[in-house]
């Protein structure tokens, strides 16, 4: 009984920590846009005299650390109004960016017209200024926090425990996706099934029974309880769930099945009390339109002048290493199926298709992604283009040419797209791109399924804003050369 009781006081004392250290992010977030309210205030009441031509020439305008405080105050509450600071929107999602730009909005609605209302004379350059000011530098503090946030949820700190309920598979499923993306801050503990086997398939140790939910929360003290409303008995009952746990700090987030959907794609619309999903149609549509290409286009073409110096020094290398072809077309697969001639700097020697068959029995690797690490058939200067991905740089022309797409899944042979099943097809109903989300997720050092559910997930979910976001980090990984060779 001892073991036992020092065992739950060395779990609550942790989970205690853990909540204090979560409470104390709002706090922080707080502290931060008030320095950074405070700077742009300062900045805009410095350089309001460059844009005093708005305002009128005899103006007197009121004491001006008044005015600032009170400009900062409202913001300050604008911020904390449209929950800006509140815990569950920190480390992932828009939401937490969309309501400091709302709040910028509010504040400038709120002063404006309640200025003109009383008749106070507020400087129009200092009006103008601390908005256009403040709204990028909150925005662009918000983007530090969230990388420290994430880098200590990836230290093992920040973290929410979490209680999954649910069948074995669902929480198998969802445990896979948490303990994947350890951004979002989720550490699982322990599942509610409804059999009585101690760990579910995927690992998880089974701590009690969907039945006895009420229980094994204040046994457990989660701070998330995920649940699968389809096990608990319906409505009704995940409706008692919520009551129950009304007085304890355990947060309740129920999971529907599916997976690998875009959060852009779904919509809640309440009918009847009854909150719907709507789920849209996938955009891999979207993802071959005249934007996407003029932007493929027009990228391509400037990248090709911004690294001409580069290209022309690797291809003096290649050739002047052995002697041999600077350029290697290798026949890829791309859109609709279509042939293409994927264009490369060489990187190996030239037989080296001829010992593929040979090193793939070797090394007992998987066709479908075939890399070896070490591979004997690189060349010397092949070496540093494969770190830094520089060999792949004449692809920017198979980008003008349309054969591909500065982003989009990996172009694959005929025989690796030969073992394709399934969903798996859908890759092919966009171009190929230069880069995508499996390079930007660790390249070579991911799964063959880990890397092609991130193709498929890019195509269903298409957007440009995430192709931007895809280039941003693929700069980052090839400066890295996180998982590359």
């Amino acid at each position: 009984m001892t073991l036992i009781a020092d065992v739950r006081a060395a779990r609550l004392d942790d989970v205690r920590r853990r909540s204090l250290a979560l409470r104390t992010l709002p706090l922080v977030a707080a502290a931060l846009d008030t320095l950074l309210l405070a700077v742009a205030c300062l900045v805009a009441a410095e350089l309001r005299g460059v844009l005093d031509v708005l305002d009128p020439a005899d103006a007197a305008p009121p004491s001006l650390p008044a005015t600032a405080t009170m400009f900062a105050g409202v913001w300050l509450a604008a911020l904390v109004a449209l929950g800006a600071h509140q815990r569950d929107v920190f480390g992932a999602g828009s939401d937490e960016f969309k309501r400091v730009a709302r709040a910028g909005l509010l504040t400038a609605a709120l002063v404006g017209i309640g200025c003109y209302l009383a008749k106070y004379d507020l400087s129009r350059g200092f009006f103008v200024l601390a908005l256009v000011v403040g709204v990028p530098l909150l925005l662009t503090g918000r983007v530090g926090l969230r990388v420290a946030v994430r880098r200590s949820r990836r230290a093992g700190a920040l973290r929410e425990r979490v209680l999954l309920a649910g069948t074995p598979a669902h929480v198998d499923e969802i445990a896979t996706v948490l303990r994947r993306d350890t951004y979002l801050g989720y550490e699982v503990v322990g599942a509610l099934t409804n059999d009585h086997h101690h760990l579910t398939p995927g690992g998880v140790p089974v701590v009690g029974h969907v039945d006895h939910v009420l229980a094994t929360v204040r046994d457990v003290q989660p701070h998330v309880l995920f649940v699968a409303d389809n096990l608990v008995g319906g409505s009704e009952r995940l409706r008692e769930i919520v009551y129950d746990l009304e007085d304890d700090d355990v947060a309740v987030v129920v999971t529907p099945g599916m997976a690998d959907i875009d959060g852009r794609r779904v919509k809640v619309r309440p009918a009847g009390g009854v909150p719907l999903l709507h789920i849209e149609k996938p955009r891999t549509a979207d993802a071959t339109r005249w934007a996407k290409r003029t932007f493929d286009v027009v990228g391509a073409s400037l990248l090709v002048l911004a690294f001409a110096p580069l290209l022309a020094f690797a291809a003096w290398r290649v050739r002047r290493h052995d002697g041999g072809p600077v350029f290697y077309s290798h026949p890829r697969v791309g859109k609709d199926g279509v042939t293409f001639g994927c264009l490369k700097f060489r990187t190996m020697v030239e037989d080296a298709a001829a010992l593929q068959d040979e090193l793939v029995a070797a090394q007992g690797a998987s066709a479908l992604f075939f890399k070896v690490k070490d591979d004997p058939r690189i060349t010397h200067p092949g070496r540093w283009l494969r770190k830094y991905s520089l060999d792949e740089l004449p692809q920017l022309f198979n980008v003008i040419r349309g054969d591909m797409s500065l982003v989009g899944p990996r172009p694959q042979v005929a025989g690796e797209v030969a073992l394709y099943r399934g969903h798996m097809q859908r890759r092919l109903l966009v171009r190929p791109g230069m880069t995508g989300l499996w390079q930007v997720s660790g390249r070579n050092d991911l799964s063959v399924e880990e890397a092609m559910r991130l193709d498929v997930f890019y195509v269903d979910n298409w957007s440009m804003i995430q192709d931007l976001a895809i280039l941003a980090r693929t700069l980052r990984a090839v400066v890295r050369s996180d998982g590359a060779y």
